[in-house]
């Protein structure tokens, strides 16, 4: 997945699509925008960003699980298999995005890229929804993907490099 951090207005329409797609308790979510300010008066700069899972290639969550719980999907998503959670908040400490919760039904939940309207051809629900199409989704494998080019046309960053989690997560500068 890649977020346009410029077209990006911070408007939460991804964090609600999300809620909604998703049927998320009050309190629950799997993604949130975050506005960070830098610089110096009078030359600020204001960054948004949609963030959520990175979806890591070496992600800390998975081997913490104690129970299997927390795994990696053929495609490269990190799921978390609910009925085999025991809640005991391993995947959460490990996960350096903050990126999981515990669901009011007492198990681990987190972004699954929506793979389940991925599956059927369709885009993850915060991607559908932006109203900037600062979110785009694909295969990175696929040269002719959305977030391929755009990788490809852009600078980029990822959140927490030097942590070595190669996450899939890229933030278009």
């Amino acid at each position: 997945m890649t977020m346009d951090t410029r077209l990006c207005v911070g408007c939460q329409a991804c964090v609600l699509a999300c809620k909604a797609e998703n049927a998320l308790p009050e309190k629950g979510y799997r993604d949130w925008v975050v506005s960070e300010t830098r610089g110096e008066f009078p030359t600020l700069v204001q960054e948004n960003r949609s963030e959520r899972c990175n979806h890591c290639d070496d992600p800390p969550c998975v081997s913490a699980c104690p129970t299997g719980a927390s795994h990696v999907a053929e495609g490269g998503a990190v799921l978390v298999t609910h009925y085999k959670c025991s809640g005991c908040k391993a995947c959460i400490a490990a996960c350096p995005y903050n990126a999981r919760y515990v669901h009011s039904e007492g198990y681990v939940d987190k972004c699954t890229f929506c793979l389940h309207r991925v599956q059927r051809g369709e885009k993850p629900g915060c991607v559908d929804i932006c109203p900037t199409s600062a979110l785009r989704f694909g295969d990175l494998s696929d040269p002719g993907s959305d977030v391929s080019k755009a990788l490809r046309s852009r600078k980029y960053k990822v959140l927490k490099p030097e942590l070595g989690l190669k996450p899939n997560l890229y933030f278009l500068l």
